[in-house]
């Protein structure tokens, strides 16, 4: 017999999803997987417009990591004129410097948002707290300290946006070639030492401390579960300098495995020689993975668990520390548990503090007389292709355009579609280890899967494009295919 129960509403991801479970006779686990059935394709629409445009329409694809596609694309453009990393008319110190200032705003405030107000609630109530509980309004009532200063962590990282950009959302910094604009002095002191509108730089690295002493204490309370939580382990791939260390804005594409041996380094630009994408006729969400090792060993982890596991360390005093603690916790394995993403997230709030308040001292941000590089119109290449990681991982742009300067194609490779194998892996193991022999579905059950998808932050309007609406629903189904049970937010 089936039936329906409803929860509501969606919470603590962004974008629709839906999780079908598939059990035997006994309710035993015979799959499960993440559902996304929704389609936008921004790709499509970009080509006619002049190149120029991709950078700001193809941000609008999100309201979280705009900043992130912005400048992918930025890096795109630099390519199509000759001005791209590497070239004769590279863009300039200052202008790559403001790029960064932009980028590692971001990253403060999305893995604060992320970090704080999707995943904490949990870290302080449990999984089975009452849905009523573990939010926002249950940070307050338990602990209105905390949530004044994550405010005010988050509203320091969109007013910097907004300086560098014009906007706190879907604002315009980047041209071909460099940048629109410096920061002047008085820009740069408030944020060094605050206002009455925004706490000082000083107390901004407090509070991005506070993060990470949080995560600390909660796994010191709960080891076991946070360590057991439904391990998966895959290769890990991030952007790393030349020195083999994280880079978020630029870099060469690293893939480690579970021993953080190398198995693939290459230059992004050369990604259509490594990288396939498969599809399923169950999801919009694309399957990426690498050529030389198929589908199933070639499937990759991005973001910051799997930065963590790429990086031997971090260009910052503290947040190379803290690097240094996850690092051992695992011997110098690759980490393969799902909750130490919040880990790796909380030391990247650490890591992009420090970048901030290092980019904030630098006199090249003042430079108002670098701004563009204008190289030739011989040095015109027409295509380009741009790639940063973004909170939630490395995050790719591809461009074509004619000589007219219109766009003639896009390929967007996004984060959270690099780890959908990992995801579906992840939402298995879960429903592996919470409902494995269970006809019936509790709030926690629900709630555990969701967990385990959160520890990745997933953008699901960035991976699928998706046009419409879907609830996050469970349903567990017999060996039949009959609907034993079914949970359904709305």
């Amino acid at each position: 017999m089936s039936r329906k129960l409803v929860i509501d509403p969606v919470t603590r991801i962004e974008g629709h999803g839906k999780v079908v479970v598939h059990l035997d006779d006994d309710f035993h686990v015979r799959d499960a997987r993440l559902h996304v059935v929704e389609f936008r394709g921004y790709e499509r629409f970009v080509q006619g417009h002049p190149y120029w445009e991709a950078p700001v329409l193809l941000q609008r694809i999100c309201g979280i990591c705009f900043v992130s596609h912005h400048l992918a694309g930025a890096k795109v453009i630099d390519d199509i004129v000759g001005a791209g990393v590497g070239s004769a008319y590279g863009i300039s110190p200052t202008a790559e410097k403001m790029r960064r200032l932009g980028h590692y705003a971001q990253m403060l405030q999305s893995h604060a948002t992320a970090y704080f107000y999707l995943v904490v609630p949990e870290m302080l109530f449990g999984m089975d707290a009452p849905p009523e509980q573990r939010n926002v309004l249950g940070l307050i009532e338990a602990d209105p300290g905390l949530v004044r200063r994550v405010v005010a962590l988050r509203k320091w990282g969109q007013e910097l946006i907004q300086t560098v950009f014009g906007k706190r959302m879907h604002g315009l910094l980047a041209v071909p070639g460099g940048v629109l604009k410096c920061l002047t002095p008085a820009e740069r002191d408030r944020f060094v030492t605050g206002d009455d509108t925004i706490p000082s730089l000083a107390q901004i690295m407090e509070y991005a401390a506070d993060g990470l002493a949080l995560f600390r204490r909660f796994h010191a309370e709960h080891r076991e579960e946070v360590d057991g939580f439904a391990p998966v382990p895959a290769l890990s791939m991030s952007l790393v300098g030349d020195d083999g260390v994280v880079d978020y804005y630029h870099g060469h594409i690293r893939v480690v495995d579970e021993q953080k041996r190398v198995v693939e380094e290459f230059d992004y630009h050369d990604y259509l020689d490594h990288i396939a994408e498969a599809v399923e006729p169950w999801s919009y969400m694309k399957f990426p993975f690498l050529k030389a090792l198929g589908r199933e060993v070639g499937s990759v982890r991005v973001g910051s668990l799997a930065r963590l596991n790429v990086t031997p360390t971090f260009s910052t005093t503290h947040a190379a520390d803290a690097a240094e603690e996850f690092h051992a916790y695992t011997g110098g394995r690759a980490n393969p548990m799902t909750l130490h993403g919040n880990w790796a997230r909380a030391i990247e709030i650490v890591h992009a503090a420090e970048v901030i308040e290092q980019l904030l001292h630098d006199p090249d941000l003042l430079r108002a007389d670098t701004l563009v590089t204008h190289p030739p119109a011989e040095a015109w290449t027409g295509e380009g292709i741009g790639v940063v990681e973004a909170p939630r991982g490395t995050l790719l742009h591809h461009y074509r355009a004619d000589r007219e300067g219109a766009v003639t194609f896009a390929n967007l490779v996004v984060a959270t579609t690099q780890n959908n194998q990992i995801l579906n892996r992840t939402v298995r193991a879960v429903a592996e280890q919470y409902l494995d022999g269970c006809a019936d579905i509790t709030e926690g059950m629900m709630n555990a899967i969701e967990v385990g998808l959160r520890a990745y932050d997933p953008c699901l309007s960035c991976a699928t494009h998706a046009l419409g609406q879907m609830p996050l629903a469970v349903s567990v189904l017999g060996p039949d295919g009959s609907l034993l049970a079914e949970r359904i937010r709305s």
